[in-house]
Order: C-alpha cells, then sequence, then structure tokens
C-alpha cells in the first residue's frame, strides 16, 4: 500500500536533501560544548555511526561560533548551528561554512540585521530552520491566546516567514514543537495546510529515555503517518546516541525508513513455551550491532498457534515449541531447530538472505526436515497440542 506523502518544497542541507520527496532523515543535537572541538567531533561520530543525517550543535558564546569552521570540516554529516538573538553568530557560522542555521530571523533584533543575515544565508546557500517552541513564544503572541495553543505556534512561525519573504528568502524549513504532543500534532497540521515549506518534527521536551520515547512516537508517528514531516529529532533527557535510535525506530515502525531488519514479536501469554524474551533481546542486539542494510521483516512468535499465521506477512521467523521452534519464510515452516540454536539461525538467515529469498521462490521440497518433523499448519497443530493440551481451532488468537 502505498504511503501518504505531503508534498514540499526540497531544501538541501550539506549532502542531505530535506523535503521534495526525498528519504526523511534523522537529526540529533550535541550535549557537548561546541568549543570544545575535539569532544565534539567525537559526539558527532558516536551519532553519525548510530545513523543521523544530520547534527545540530549549540552556539551559546563567541568561543562556541569560532570553533564552527572546525567542526564542520572534521564532521562526518552535515553541521547545523543552533542559534537565538545573536545575529553575528549567525554571521560567523555562515562563513564557517555551516550546512544550516536555526534561528528565528524576527529575534534577531533590527531590521538591517535581520536582513544582513538572510543576504549572507541566501549568498552561500546556506538554509534556515524557523524553530518554533512552545516555551519561547513571543510575549504578545500569549498574551492574545493565553498559552501556547497550536495556532500560537503557527502564528509564531509565520511571523517569522514573512521576515524571510520580506527579504526574498524561501530556503526555509520549519518546526512548531510542544511538549504536549496533541498541541504540537495541531499546530504541525496546521503549517502542513497552508504552506509547502518541508517540516522538521519533533515533540520538545518530551522527557526520559522512557517517556520521552512514548510521546515522540505518538506526535512525530501520527504525523508521519499522515504523510506530514520532512526530518525528524526525537528530543530525549539521554544519550543522543538513543534519540537517534528512537528515530528510526520510528520510521521503520511505519514502514518509511532506510532499509533494515524490523523485529516483530509476539506479546506472549500463558501459551509461552520457551524464553521468547532472551530470544528476542539477543536477535534485537544482534542486529543493532550488524547493522544490516537488508528491508526484512523477522517475526518471533512464542507459541507454534500463532506462529507463523499471524506472522505470515514476515520474511521469516521461528514460533516456540517445547525445546525447539519451528523455523519458517514467508509463513510457510522450512525447518525445526533446537531452542538452543534459535538465535544463531535466525541470525545465519538474515545474514545469508538473498534475492530468491525475497522473491519467495522456495525449493517445494524445502519443507521437509531432516528429522521427518511435520511442516506448516500441520507442524504448528502439533505443537499447539502438545504445548496446551487443546487444538489450534480451540484457541483465540492474541
Amino acid at each position: 500500500m502505498e504511503r501518504p506523502r505531503r508534498s514540499s518544497r526540497p531544501v538541501q542541507v550539506g549532502n542531505v536533501q530535506i523535503g521534495g520527496g526525498a528519504p526523511i532523515s534523522v537529526q540529533t543535537m550535541t550535549v557537548s560544548k561546541t568549543h570544545e572541538v575535539e569532544t565534539t567531533l567525537e559526539e558527532i561520530e558516536r551519532v553519525a555511526d548510530a545513523g543521523a543525517d544530520i547534527v545540530r550543535v549549540a552556539v551559546p558564546r563567541p568561543e562556541d561560533a569560532d570553533a564552527l569552521e572546525d567542526i564542520v570540516q572534521g564532521a562526518p554529516v552535515p553541521v547545523v548551528a543552533d542559534i537565538h538573538f545573536n545575529y553575528q553568530y549567525a554571521l560567523k557560522a555562515i562563513e564557517a561554512g555551516i550546512h544550516k542555521v536555526r534561528i528565528n530571523p524576527g529575534n534577531i533584533g533590527k531590521r538591517e540585521w535581520e536582513r544582513e543575515v538572510l543576504e549572507a544565508a541566501k549568498e552561500a546557500g546556506v538554509p534556515i530552520r524557523i524553530g518554533v517552541n512552545s516555551g519561547s513564544l513571543e510575549e504578545d503572541i500569549l498574551d492574545k491566546h493565553g498559552y501556547p495553543k497550536p495556532q500560537a505556534l503557527f502564528e509564531s512561525a509565520m511571523r517569522h516567514v514573512e521576515v524571510c519573504r520580506r527579504n526574498d528568502f524561501e530556503d526555509i524549513v520549519i518546526s512548531v514543537k510542544h511538549s504536549d504532543p496533541y498541541m504540537m500534532i495541531q499546530a504541525y497540521r496546521k503549517v502542513a495546510e497552508e504552506t509547502d515549506y518541508p517540516l522538521h518534527l519533533g515533540v520538545t521536551e518530551s522527557g526520559s529515555l522512557d517517556t520521552g520515547t512514548v510521546k515522540s512516537s505518538i506526535g512525530i508517528g501520527s504525523l508521519l503517518a499522515d504523510g506530514i514531516g520532512d526530518t525528524i529529532r526525537v528530543s530525549l533527557a539521554a544519550d543522543p546516541v538513543e534519540e537517534v535510535k528512537v528515530g528510526h525506530r520510528i520510521l521503520k515502525s511505519l514502514g518509511i525508513g532506510r532499509p533494515g531488519v524490523n523485529i516483530i514479536a509476539c506479546p506472549t501469554c500463558g501459551r509461552l513455551v520457551g524464553d521468547l524474551f532472551s530470544v528476542v533481546e539477543e536477535v534485537e542486539e544482534a542486529v543493532a550491532e550488524k547493522s544490516f542494510d537488508k528491508n526484512l521483516d523477522v517475526a518471533l512468535m512464542g507459541c507454534a498457534v500463532n506462529g507463523p499465521g499471524e506472522a505470515e506477512g514476515a520474511d521469516l521467523g521461528v514460533s516456540l515449541g517445547r525445546g525447539r521452534a519451528h523455523f519458517f519464510k514467508h509463513g510457510e515452516v522450512v525447518d525445526t531447530v533446537p531452542e538452543d540454536e534459535i538465535v544463531d539461525t535466525v541470525l545465519e538467515a538474515i545474514e545469508n538472505w538473498d534475492e530468491e529469498d525475497e522473491s519467495g521462490d522456495e525449493d517445494p521440497a524445502a519443507g521437509a526436515t531432516g528429522d521427518g518433523a511435520p511442516t506448516g499448519d500441520e507442524a504448528a497443530d502439533e505443537d499447539a497440542a502438545e504445548a496446551t493440551g487443546v487444538t489450534k481451532p480451540d484457541l483465540p488468537t492474541s
């Protein structure tokens, strides 16, 4: 099924395109002091290795602005300078070769300063992200609305867009972040309806790795499912590497991320007859470590009742039985493996996945196992009876 995608104009950030139908990019932000160049570059390397497409650095001090040239030259991915109020830092960032500037043009003072920054950005081909947050709205807009309503975020963003337009600058990305996922969703929908600028999605101040992941998944995921959004940042009170991981998981869950292995696991119930938790944990850790670029769905199921049946859309997987598991491809059982070989079998299958597997063309005899074990529905029914004492038709689906 074709996924919806809002049409937006393209904006180039270094070698990464945002909008214009380009793949959705994942961003994060460093926590080190930008002027500590070596430390910052080491952090950028870590998040880039984790899959960050773009990295933002804070520029609150003159020494941070002075360090940007070294940061840009040493970074393996495009770098964004995060600047508030001081237009001179923005000029220094552009001169240093920064790939994008996050600044609200209407907050940097005099109109001639606005014009100077926008002219410099235009000449250098550097885009600007208008970054509106619920915690930093203009006083007059807050007075008008009473609190950071979605309409307030929209009005603030459009105020800064107007500054850009007034100076004939259209190379813009917009964000309207809120700490409340519902408010955030409504604000972005409004901007999406009224403009064609690419959108940077995020739930600001979302919280810890646990709570922030939930809030970000709701906010970012809801918009992406509707085709809204061109680049994302998961804002967590955690290591930026975790932000990148969660961002890619959100994309992968919606089937719109970069190629990679998607793990499907059943929620388990009283029919569980093996240590599925350990299997899932070990497979997920190994998949993350190996960074497979194969686009596969791998199902890890806790019993034969819902084994290949509920995961028949998966490319490959296992369904546990007592002391063993059925191994299946494209919903068809092709082998039976001992419990202590499950993880290795799954990982070996991922490693060896090729075009023949991808097409689903299996050898008709492939379902016959060396030990004469039954296959397909027959195997599932046998394990179900052995594990629970009742046959498959008598069991509810999970």
